[in-house]
């Protein structure tokens, strides 16, 4: 049988085949409902885009890049990355790109698969993560004029897009929660501290806690279930016990509510505990934990959807994401002990 062309559509459709290019790419130049009656002709033909012949003729790969600075185990284990890539893949696929994955050592090697898929042509742009502090990654991205969009952070770099999310609304209303149920000793297990997200979290916790004459503490952790556990171990048998912990994701959150039950630490009347990522582990434990919650597939959908406007042709913009807001579940509660002394 004879493959469906875009010029069989244009028959059908009674409109010239630029009219048709501009529907099925989702580009401007045709009204919606002349776009929803070539999507439906398209499907009823039974056509599939060339995807090689249009990056022949587009001088595209047809793929983005997404690369993870991370240990594969730690990635396997964390929700949050498997959302993300749902939702950039939910957005690629209406536009029959592919996705390219690569999980490297170290952000060094990050930069080598970078300047590799540039030169090989074999991706479009790349989807970046973990902003750090200082990052050597935005300073080849911008002497490969790489198309790129970083995915939770807004680097000050003209030519290069941003998702982003402020931190510092969620903090404060976290740790207002906690000293409005009473509590006055807090403890935070943060992630990786060269990650620029965690080093705003810390800041804030710090200073919202200030304001509210609270005592913390904050010890750094790696995003694994191993230190969230070795370091609520720590926290619960230390001489100036924490009333609450807030952990910086899900899967060290649900490590350190296994290790207070370990401990015989009663949570949440003992200890309350909060995850700053949601996800189906916060609710399957028990206690459900409480948590900072927001669509991450749909986190995922905008950055990828800015990068693809970026490969037609608009300019890098930052885009600011959803606040994220706190799921209060059985894990927070009044402290009705005094915190160890």
């Amino acid at each position: 049988m004879k493959r469906p062309t875009m010029s069989d559509i244009a028959r059908a459709a009674g409109l010239s085949k630029g009219a048709v290019s501009y529907a099925l790419n989702g580009r401007p130049g045709v009204s919606e409902p002349t776009r929803r009656r070539v999507l439906r002709i398209a499907e009823e033909l039974g056509w599939v885009p060339n995807t090689a012949a249009r990056a022949l003729s587009a001088d595209r790969a047809g793929a983005v890049g997404l690369a993870f600075a991370r240990p594969a185990r730690i990635l396997g284990l964390e929700p949050f990355f498997m959302q993300l890539i749902s939702g950039i893949e939910a957005v690629l696929a209406e536009r029959s790109l592919a996705l390219v994955l690569q999980v490297v050592p170290d952000v060094d090697a990050e930069c080598e698969v970078y300047r590799r898929w540039w030169a090989a042509r074999r991706v479009d742009g790349v989807i970046m993560v973990d902003h750090r502090v200082s990052d050597p990654r935005l300073d080849v991205l911008a002497e490969l004029g790489l198309p790129a969009v970083v995915a939770g952070g807004r680097p000050e770099r003209a030519g290069i897009g941003s998702v982003w999310a402020d931190d510092r609304v969620p903090m404060r209303s976290l740790v207002e929660f906690l000293a409005e149920l009473g509590h006055r000793s807090v403890a935070r297990v943060a992630g990786l501290t060269e990650l620029r997200h965690v080093t705003t979290r810390t800041a804030a916790f710090e200073r919202v806690a200030a304001e509210r004459g609270m005592r913390v503490r904050v010890v750094d952790g790696d995003f694994s279930a191993e230190e969230g556990a070795r370091l609520t171990r720590e926290l619960l048998r230390g001489r100036k016990r924490p009333t609450a912990i807030v952990f910086d994701n899900d899967v060290m959150a649900v490590a350190g509510l296994a290790v207070a039950q370990e401990l015989g630490v009663a949570v949440p009347t003992e200890l309350s505990i909060v995850s700053w990522e949601d996800s189906p582990l916060c609710r399957l434990v028990h206690p459900p934990l409480t948590a900072l919650a927001r669509d991450i597939p749909a986190f995922g959908m905008t950055a990828a959807r800015t990068l693809a406007d970026i490969l037609d042709g608009g300019e890098p913009h930052a885009v600011q994401a959803e606040t994220l807001s706190l799921a209060v579940r059985g894990t927070t509660a009044p402290p009705q002990v005094t915190a160890k002394r």
